[in-house]
């Protein structure tokens, strides 16, 4: 078994305990938190299993990472403390971890990756005997492995676009809604997010690493960007009230040019309401999913649909990212220590656990 900690109990964190637990060759050994209120409770209580699993919650690093974890799940938010996830996740690989995690976008493709953040990786895993791999779901499966595996099923390819359209009014996530995304904000406020370059920063290795995959040689990647007011005031469960007037709607694109043309394109669709920007694409129920569109011949499209927690596809979302990192732990356990990307880690059948019971 393959002794893993899971570093964070936030909306990613809750489906790693899951997902490790449920994994046949993995035994989760310590959880790490942040939160002081969290210390001392449950794995299975955070995790929101409906049962213990008689590992209790720490925040001592140091005294985790020196039990030797052979697998750290870092499920820690890199959104806004990027330096400190970095220095979190560089510790875990000198400690001689793999480490799987979402937190830092720059190394989605890490051969694309700027040398101030891939040299201290590289020195780390030098240093630790480590492994890394970043992957997600948009960025992550939903614009890497998904849309090369679906180009395969055509004859002519003409343009592979990933889109994601999500209702953000389900996502817990208040300060990156409303201050990353803008969510709320007048329309006047620049949010983070979609600063100019700041898209290609998040989705640009995506782009780069498709078209490395596909053999296209890149003129260049360009951005464009629309946004929309709310018409009415709405009322969220979870994140409280959002004013008529302010930001509503984000639409955006990061453009592969080839040719001189938009041939690969990741697009984002993203409301707090539906009632907002009416016209622009709309999920199959309103909710949220991933679509892979391959514009060629044939013409073929895909959208996935995920569930979790309730019914919540935002939750469902992270355990697809979680699932795909965690699936990926006992493969790179097995390799060289190195940086990984998607295009070097295999996307495998769940083998030994279909039909699995938890006792």
């Amino acid at each position: 078994m393959i002794s893993t900690v899971v570093w964070g109990t936030g909306n990613v964190g809750r489906a790693a305990i899951r997902a490790v637990d449920a994994h046949p060759a993995l035994e989760l050994t310590a959880v790490l938190v942040h939160n002081p209120e969290k210390v001392g409770r449950d794995a299975g209580e955070l995790g929101g299993l409906g049962r213990p699993l008689g590992i209790l919650a720490d925040d001592d690093v140091g005294a985790v990472l020196a039990t030797g974890p052979r697998a750290v799940v870092y499920a820690a938010s890199g959104d806004i403390r990027p330096d400190d996830a970095l220095s979190d996740i560089n510790k875990a690989i000198r400690a001689g971890a793999v480490v799987v995690t979402p937190a830092l976008y720059a190394l989605y493709d890490q051969l694309s990756a700027p040398p101030e953040l891939r040299d201290p990786v590289l020195a780390a895993i030098a240093d630790g005997g480590g492994s890394l791999f970043v992957s997600g779901v948009d960025p992550g499966w939903g614009n890497d492995v998904l849309p090369l595996l679906i180009s395969g099923l055509g004859t002519r390819v003409d343009v592979i676009r990933c889109q994601e359209i999500f209702d953000y009014s389900t996502y817990e996530q208040e300060e990156s809604v409303r201050y990353l995304v803008g969510m709320g904000q007048p329309m006047e406020y620049e949010p983070l997010m979609l600063a100019p370059t700041v898209p290609t920063m998040v989705w640009g290795g995506q782009i780069r690493l498709m078209a490395r995959a596909l053999g296209a040689e890149l003129d260049d990647i360009r951005e464009t960007l629309d946004r929309r007011p709310l018409d009415a005031t709405v009322s969220t469960r979870t994140m409280g009230t959002f004013e008529a007037g302010t930001q509503g709607a984000v639409r955006f694109e990061v453009q592969g040019i080839i040719g001189g043309e938009p041939r690969i394109v990741i697009e984002h669709i993203t409301r707090i309401h539906p009632s907002c920007a009416p016209d622009w694409p709309t999920p199959p129920d309103g909710d949220g999913a991933h679509r892979v569109i391959i514009e060629g011949r044939p013409r073929i499209e895909v959208t996935v649909e995920a569930t979790d927690e309730g019914e919540n596809r935002s939750a469902g979302g992270n355990a697809t990212a979680v699932g795909r990192l965690v699936s990926a732990i006992d493969w790179l356990v097995n390799a060289e220590p190195g940086l990984y990307d998607a295009l070097d880690v295999p996307l495998r059948p769940a083998v030994g656990r279909l039909g699995r019971r938890q006792p």
